[in-house]
């Protein structure tokens, strides 16, 4: 019979004295995150038909996490998880805001909550947050009253990309102030426009910028210049998404550029991931199970690489399971901060571990939440249970021998499945009811029922 020990995280002050980086000058920090992209849209994750050849670049230069994991399966609560280094259920942010949240200062991502940038102002840095926000649309609850100097972006979860208002929320704001259109051109590359404005800064302060692309979700939405990167692709909606990809990708080379330029590029900190899993449509989840909104392998396992030259390897693969909500004690870690100050963490520093100074892993577990208990996923080890809404029963995987989940071995493990149903709920004991909700439920159930009736179509010969 299986057994194992559920191991707790070790308290972060012990892990930021592991490496001691306090006498390195700070670095700069850049978070890169994509909107929707699947694991198998970048060259380093082996995609041929998009090219990505200035992220394949980064990532060579780096460290590639081929067990890289979000906290959540979609857009809000992921990166209220990411930017807070805590478990969003902690604080019922496991639902994505709803349509009409901009007149409510109690939907989305509360000011009690400390985010990246808090804690690293204190340190000396100055902050910025670039593209889509999604984690408050009332102002209380924009980038600039969670500790962000600077802001340029739009406050909901998407946005068309020419920058054209519709609504408070799907509005360009600059620090508060909207910004028309006629002067915007494309919203990748105004991104990528503003971050390369702030690294040019003349500031002796190191600089976090938290760089939130809306590529590739929709609407599928693109110049010529970038469509032509991508013509070879004779499926229109996939060759339209993969411009959008590679939109993105000319603008992480533009970065690259301007850091070498200026001499930053050794000691600057690069992290590149998505929110979540590939979008439904388009998107590429390759090799693994299910999409964006899923607990499956596909909706929770994204692209995901670190770079910095100066501290960190280069050519490097590493295998075990990290998860988005390591970067904020990496970064923290990095930065030379040794004290407990944020003991809230849910994450770990992976410097220790990619740098070979700990051949343990970094989680024993790892835990997933949406909508409540509607749906969850517990890993322990490389076992994986997840109650599935979409399947309407519970399921266990062996991943280190099924990493695809095809086989659900619950009726043969029932001592498995009690186990880790265990260590969900002493987790889950934790946390908070949602504060809001969101359709998942109804699209779960409207997903499921037309991919049932589509197979049972084929299996009685369509319309005969």
């Amino acid at each position: 019979m299986f057994s194992f020990r559920i191991k707790l995280i070790l308290p972060l002050f012990l892990l930021l004295l592991v490496v001691d980086v306090s006498a390195q000058e700070k670095p700069n920090i850049i978070v890169i995150l994509t909107d929707d992209q699947g694991w198998a849209d970048v060259g380093f994750n082996g995609a041929t038909d998009i090219p990505t050849p200035h992220l394949d670049r980064l990532a060579a230069q780096g460290i590639i996490f081929t067990n890289g994991y979000v906290s959540h399966p979609y857009c809000s609560p992921s990166r209220a998880g990411l930017l807070t280094g805590r478990y969003q259920a902690r604080f019922g942010h496991d639902c994505n805001l709803p349509y009409d949240a901009e007149n409510d200062n109690t939907v989305g991502t509360p000011l009690s909550e400390i985010m990246m940038p808090e804690a690293l102002k204190p340190l000396g840095y100055r902050t910025s947050a670039i593209g889509k926000w999604h984690l408050g649309d009332h102002p209380d609850l924009h980038p600039t009253a969670q500790g962000f100097d600077h802001w340029f972006g739009f406050p909901a979860g998407s946005m068309n990309y020419w920058g054209r208002p519709n609504s408070a929320t799907r509005t360009i704001y600059r620090n508060g102030k909207a910004i028309p259109p006629k002067e915007l051109s494309y919203l990748t590359d105004d991104f990528t426009a503003e971050a390369i404005e702030f690294i040019n800064q003349k500031n002796e302060k190191p600089f976090f910028i938290y760089l939130a692309y809306n590529a590739p979700h929709a609407p599928d939405q693109v110049t010529q210049g970038y469509l032509d990167q991508t013509q070879h692709i004779e499926y229109g909606g996939r060759s339209i998404y993969a411009a959008m990809v590679n939109a993105v990708d000319a603008g992480v080379g533009k970065i690259d550029s301007t850091l070498i330029a200026n001499g930053m590029k050794e000691n600057t900190l690069i992290v590149f991931l998505s929110d979540n899993g590939g979008r439904t449509t388009h998107a590429d989840n390759r090799p693994f199970r299910g999409h964006k909104g899923m607990l499956f392998e596909g909706g929770i396992k994204v692209p995901f690489f670190m770079t910095w030259p100066k501290s960190l390897p280069a050519q490097q693969k590493y295998e075990h399971p990290i998860s988005s909500l390591d970067l904020f004690p990496t970064f923290l870690h990095a930065a030379g901060e040794k004290l407990n100050q944020q003991n809230q963490l849910d994450g770990t520093s992976l410097l220790p571990y990619v740098l070979g100074e700990n051949g343990a892993r970094p989680h024993e577990q790892l835990f997933w939440r949406s909508v409540g208990n509607f749906e969850y996923a517990v890993r322990v080890q490389d076992y994986k249970l997840y109650k599935s809404a979409y399947k309407e029963k519970t399921l266990l995987f062996d991943l280190k021998k099924d990493p695809y989940e095809r086989e659900d071995i619950a009726a043969a493990h029932p001592a498995v499945v009690a186990q880790l149903e265990k260590a969900y709920q002493a987790w889950d004991a934790k946390n908070m009811a949602p504060g809001w909700f969101d359709p998942h439920r109804e699209n779960v159930i409207k997903e499921e029922k037309e991919l049932n009736r589509l197979r049972e179509k084929a299996s009685k010969g369509g319309n005969k």
